[in-house]
């Protein structure tokens, strides 16, 4: 990947991980946990936003370190208390669900643009954007800590379950590498034909 192509993924991938995280936050405020608006974080400002570790020195070093082949980058998450929440098994659940919700409406909208605009160079980088809010929103509803689909899974669950989770929490860093790393072709026939089905 070029530096041209590395700072177009920046200005793409930023801003979405950031709308994700603001959505998280104000999602939780508007259920009753103000945690997000007290530490500074209701705000698209991306200074409030930034991990120098997952959004700025793991690009760099993703990008030397395998020449461009593979990019990965995060945005602080943003807090909240559940106990809060006036929603106490659903709520989290709904927080959630706001970050890959903001990532689908994120895509659907550049989608309507592209389909629009007539076909030109620029309707490559829309699809860029399309594409890359689609694998934000699916890849986070994977069922797995610190995932947000492990939110929804959790509220699903029966409380009976209780050691389960306790058990996925604890081990859920390791499985998350082991899907990243062997199992991520799983979503992908959801990746494409969800870009497919926006992007037409």
């Amino acid at each position: 990947m070029d530096p041209l192509a590395f700072i177009f993924y920046f200005l793409i991938v930023i801003p979405s991980a950031i709308i994700h995280e603001y959505a998280h936050g104000w999602t939780a405020d508007q259920l009753g946990d103000p945690t997000a608006r007290y530490a500074g974080r209701l705000t698209l400002d991306p200074r409030a936003h930034i991990d120098p570790w997952g959004t700025l020195l793991l690009p760099l070093l993703l990008w030397f370190g395998t020449g461009g082949r593979f990019l990965f980058a995060y945005a602080k998450p943003v807090p909240f208390n559940p106990y809060n929440l006036r929603l106490p098994r659903w709520g989290p659940a709904l927080v959630g669900l706001a970050g890959p919700l903001a990532n689908l409406l994120l895509a659907a909208s550049f989608a309507i643009v592209l389909r629009l605009l007539p076909a030109t160079t620029f309707s490559a980088f829309l699809r860029i954007i399309v594409h890359i809010n689609v694998v934000l929103m699916i890849f986070n509803l994977v069922p797995i800590p610190p995932l947000d689909g492990s939110k929804v899974l959790y509220a699903l669950l029966p409380d009976s379950a209780h050691q389960f989770k306790l058990t996925l929490e604890r081990y859920g860093f390791w499985l998350l590498l082991i899907f990243v790393f062997f199992l991520f072709d799983l979503i992908a026939p959801l990746i494409d034909g969800l870009f497919r089905l926006l992007v037409g």
